[in-house]
């Protein structure tokens, strides 16, 4: 076996096609890190016969005095089962790329562990994981262990969405509390449309208060992407006042309803009066939420008689699968559930494209105990998601002497190269 460099399209070819293919493994993706400051190499492995068996898009960074941190983003794309292939892999990269300056590879590759309900109950495992794991630590590749938040480079876990079924049963499937929301958002007048334009300044308007990354990153991520969707999240004004208007009005004719059956069972048992008490304690809070609503609606029909945007998501499209990448919108009609709709809508464009899956991006393996990203979990697994754990990250120590005088001398004992993009942003 040999190691060689791949121009894109022999990239490409090979990646598209392999079992564990995925989006970070593209050349677009290559293309995006290199515009925003890293060096990057697609690597080839080809056997004796000169048939390429793995490959991998690796981005690297110098760090000091000419030695490189390299990174394979969900990948190495090979064969895991077959331990003899690992184990020269590994050689062969020790001795190329660490000639090179090189100190350590990670890579996190896209191998499915466990398939997990809503609580994280394991409802089914890969049956080769573990002959998988034995196989790439027998060549020489340290597991960073099996974290549950945002300790590595990507998640270890993510919330997907299959679309194997109609949509009604779909929708019907979503959690009670999230389909509330995607009516609630309809019944305010909300539309999605998916901009052929892909305005970047009104996505970028949205999303740069939720993160780190620069305008140039997005930018540069939908230009390299030609299957990267912009999608908006429009408040139809006039909607809003006629339907906030249709819901007070109908709330105070129940409410009124309500008052009149109580009146009448004033001397019967309490059980009833206690059942009808409550249902009109619950409709005067519908009716004070209701007036909001129609205040609002009223005043920004005036204000913007044409209707204005509230939200927007960007996803990008990669084989079978539309990925979600990142959403935001406006905090001041955070109440109005647009973000609840705009996943919706991403649903639905999938299934019209006959996608099989909807990645709905990072959720964490903690499903019991509280933790900050309780709702985050909440969120996604309410779109009827699975929650599905990959099998983590790994490092090779590839220069083991330049490596161990780094680990001494360096502060940074855990440096990642996604925070080395966000420092850079950042400035």
């Amino acid at each position: 076996m040999k190691i060689i460099t791949l121009d894109e399209q022999q990239f490409d070819t090979f990646a598209k096609n392999h079992k564990y293919s995925n989006y970070y493994q593209t050349s677009s993706y290559g293309k995006t890190m290199k515009e925003n400051g890293f060096n990057i190499h697609y690597l080839g492995l080809k056997d004796d016969s000169n048939q390429i068996i793995g490959a991998s898009l690796i981005i690297y960074k110098e760090i000091f005095i000419g030695k490189k941190i390299a990174y394979a983003p969900r990948g190495i794309l090979i064969n895991y089962k077959d331990r003899p292939l690992l184990q020269e892999m590994a050689q062969k990269l020790k001795q190329v790329l660490g000639k090179q300056g090189f100190l350590i590879l990670r890579m996190d590759p896209y191998i499915l562990a466990t398939i997990r309900n809503k609580n994280g109950k394991v409802i089914n495992m890969n049956k080769d994981i573990n002959d998988i794991m034995k196989n790439i630590k027998s060549a020489s590749f340290k597991y960073k262990g099996q974290n549950k938040f945002f300790e590595n480079e990507l998640p270890r876990y993510e919330a997907i969405c299959p679309l194997n079924e109609d949509l009604r049963i779909i929708f019907k499937n979503l959690s009670k509390r999230t389909r509330h929301k995607i009516n609630r958002a309809v019944g305010c007048g909300i539309t999605i449309f998916n901009d052929k334009e892909k305005n970047i300044n009104k996505l970028y308007e949205f999303i740069k208060d939720k993160t780190q990354l620069s305008k140039k990153y997005i930018e540069d991520l939908i230009k390299n992407y030609e299957t990267s969707n912009i999608y908006f999240a429009v408040l139809n004004t006039d909607s809003f006042v006629i339907e906030a208007k249709k819901r007070y009005e109908q709330e105070l004719e129940k409410n009124d309803q309500l008052a009149t059956k109580i009146q009448i069972i004033r001397q019967k048992i309490d059980t009833i009066k206690s059942k009808y008490l409550n249902a009109k304690m619950e409709s005067d809070k519908l009716i004070n939420t209701y007036k909001k609503d129609l205040v609002l609606a009223t005043e920004l029909l005036k204000k913007y008689p044409e209707g204005f945007i509230i939200g927007a998501a960007l996803t990008i499209e990669h084989n079978d699968t539309s990925n979600f990448i990142i959403d935001g919108f406006d905090k001041k009609y955070s109440h109005l559930n647009c973000t609840y709709l705009i996943k919706w809508f991403i649903i639905n464009e999938a299934k019209k494209k006959e996608l099989k899956y909807v990645n709905f991006n990072a959720i964490v393996g903690e499903f019991k105990k509280q933790n900050p990203y309780k709702q985050l979990n909440e969120l996604k697994l309410g779109l009827n998601t699975i929650p599905t754990e990959y099998i983590g990250e790994f490092e090779l120590i590839l220069n083991k002497f330049n490596y161990t005088l780094y680990k001494n001398f360096s502060k940074e004992k855990n440096y990642k190269l996604k925070n080395e993009l966000t420092k850079k942003e950042e400035k």
